[in-house]
């Protein structure tokens, strides 16, 4: 039997990765970020099929969602909240993720989300329990692309 497996050193490392945001004409290192998911989420109707006893299902679009936790030693998202509550203009921004593990096979990926609108924002915070002052955020974003992507392992 030559079953091909996946070598361990081609896991990519969770640590390993840059996240920058670009607000404006400014683009910042968002070092702050602890952990980050973006999901690409289709949208889909039920269809009823003459001759079948279920429904298919086709896709009608998609949405784009994210969350996160960052540590709570940034103003940026907060005076950008304070804008929209003295003039009604609403916040969107983008933001670029890229892993590369040198020790995986797999190269670097990047994926840029565009359009992110945050859903919430922490205005306050504190802990007198807490190790470190941390924070969620909410986020969706309306386009993206992915400049680059992982090559495929050996054996696939």
């Amino acid at each position: 039997m030559n079953n091909q497996v996946m070598k361990a050193g081609d896991s990519v490392s969770g640590s390993l990765a840059e996240c920058f945001v670009t607000i404006g004409n400014r683009r910042y290192n968002a070092m702050q970020i602890i952990n980050l998911d973006a999901t690409f989420e289709k949208t889909k109707a039920e269809v009823p099929i003459l001759g079948k006893t279920g429904k298919g299902n086709k896709t009608t679009g998609w949405k784009g969602t994210g969350s996160g936790r960052m540590h709570y030693n940034t103003s940026i998202f907060r005076k950008l909240a304070e804008r929209y509550k003295q003039t009604g203009e609403d916040m969107y921004f983008e933001i670029q993720v890229t892993n590369e593990d040198p020790t995986s096979s797999v190269g670097r990926q990047t994926v840029i989300l565009k359009d992110c609108n945050l859903n919430s924002v922490i205005l306050a915070k504190f802990d007198a329990d807490a190790e470190f002052l941390d924070e969620d955020i909410d986020f969706t974003f309306d386009d993206f692309a992915i400049p680059e992507t992982f090559r495929e392992l050996r054996g696939m």
